[in-house]
């Protein structure tokens, strides 16, 4: 009897214990302590922490941070201060007096070891959340400061539709190459204007008239006579930039070389060579002289006509250092062999009326009894004396197109054949040296053939 009373004492102890832990259990998902903390919680099953499903009480530490225990499916015992993540299950051991933890049913049904590890935990401090609104507003601020600044810039610019009006009220006009001339040339002839700005504004031309058309309208604007008031200025600077602006204008351009003949150019070049200049000046006008008579067999017979081949020949004497004598000889060499490819042309080529004007027109250039009595033909080799490579080649050239006039002194001439007989050994040599290096048609090898060609002529 005994025995039976026991046992029912102990049934009703079992089911007293059963009947409290189930009643903690309820209670402690269906009621909020009043010290509940609200821990967000990122988790894959999209429960977010703090939800009704389920909150549990927790109390901070010392700093306020929570401690979010991560549950297992075994019975964990929770500390004072420790959080859990929403959906968890949690009881009260009446043995122990201490609270346990563990996952849910619906957590426990896809709960892995590789979800628990991707799962990440945000907790945030009172300071740490004070010092991120602190920066918030340090940025605004700093934001509201470079608004402040775009503002005042663009008060300093000029809005598109403000550009255009000053533009306009400015009316800036776009100046053509002819207006441009006809503007300097005014300034050019502006008793106002100083030396220095005429050496500006013939600096501008000479650039300018290099062009066939700017050329051209130089001479329709009257400019040619303006340029010959300058080359018979007194200011040395202006005889030489004149000089350069004819030259350029003149060259490869038979509208300007018309003009020139008709203006009395040819005299006034002319005439500044055979007055006392400086060498510079004299560089200048030769350069215009024989822009003027290249390809121009009309200019040629007026500069016979007028004596140039003796103004030349006394200039040629006249000079020691050897730089106007190259021009001089140089300047020959092209009216020269411009006649002679025109006479062979001629052989060559079916009637065309304009070339028979051609032809006709270097005919009356007349050569060969100017080059004969002004002495030509034993002063052209005395420019062999030269140690410039240029200069020899120049002078072989010369030699060889007059050779067929002066072949008579050229054999006579003992200057002249120590000096093609010295030059040969001379060059022959270099033209080795070229062949050493891998040349084998060198500069060398030309004059090689300029003295042996001139040496066959003389040996004739």
């Amino acid at each position: 009897m005994t025995k039976l009373i026991f046992s029912c004492i102990n049934l009703t102890v079992l089911l007293l214990l059963h009947y409290c832990e189930s009643n903690v259990e309820q209670r402690a998902s269906a009621t909020k302590s009043p010290l509940t903390s609200l821990v967000v919680v990122e988790n894959v099953d999209g429960v977010e922490a703090g939800s009704d499903e389920q909150e549990q009480s927790s109390v901070p530490d010392s700093e306020g941070h929570l401690e979010v225990v991560q549950p297992s499916d075994v019975w964990q015992t929770l500390k004072p201060g420790q959080a859990v993540p929403a959906g968890s299950h949690v009881k009260l051991n009446l043995q122990t007096g201490q609270q346990e933890v563990r996952l849910g049913e619906e957590q426990l049904k896809y709960w892995t070891q590789d979800h628990r590890e991707r799962e990440k935990t945000y907790v945030f401090s009172p300071n740490e959340l004070k010092r991120a609104m602190k920066k918030i507003k340090e940025d605004m601020k700093m934001a509201d400061k470079d608004t402040e600044k775009r503002g005042s810039m663009t008060t300093k610019f000029h809005s598109l539709e403000e550009l255009k009006k000053d533009i306009a009220q400015l009316d800036l006009l776009v100046e053509t190459d002819f207006q441009i001339i006809k503007r300097l040339l005014e300034q050019l002839n502006s008793s106002l204007s100083t030396t220095e700005q005429k050496l500006h504004i013939l600096h501008e031309l000479e650039y300018l008239v290099h062009q066939v058309d700017n050329g051209q309208t130089l001479c329709t604007l009257g400019g040619f006579q303006l340029i010959l008031k300058c080359l018979n200025s007194s200011d040395v600077k202006l005889q030489e930039s004149s000089a350069s602006v004819l030259g350029s204008a003149l060259a490869s351009n038979p509208v300007v070389q018309v003009r020139a003949v008709e203006s009395g150019a040819l005299q006034t070049l002319l005439t500044l060579l055979a007055t006392t200049h400086p060498q510079q000046v004299k560089k200048k006008v030769l350069f215009a002289l024989a822009s003027l008579l290249r390809h121009f067999p009309y200019a040629q017979s007026h500069f016979l006509s007028h004596g140039g081949l003796q103004v030349l020949s006394e200039l040629f004497r006249a000079d020691e250092g050897g730089v106007l004598r190259t021009r001089i000889v140089t300047m020959l060499y092209d009216m020269i062999s411009e006649k002679e490819l025109i006479s062979q042309a001629e052989q060559k080529t079916v009637h065309d009326p304009s070339h028979d004007k051609l032809v006709r027109q270097y005919a009356e250039v007349s050569l060969k009894g100017d080059l004969l009595e002004n002495g030509w033909c034993s002063l052209v080799p005395q420019q062999l004396k030269s140690s410039e490579h240029d200069y020899r080649e120049k002078t072989l050239r010369a030699l060889l197109v007059m050779a067929p006039v002066c072949l008579d002194q050229y054999r006579s001439d003992d200057f002249l054949l120590e000096s093609l007989i010295s030059l040969g050994d001379h060059y022959h040599g270099m033209v080795q040296a070229e062949r050493i290096m891998g040349e084998d048609d060198g500069y060398f090898s030309e004059i090689v053939e300029l003295i042996d060609a001139l040496e066959v002529q003389i040996k004739r």
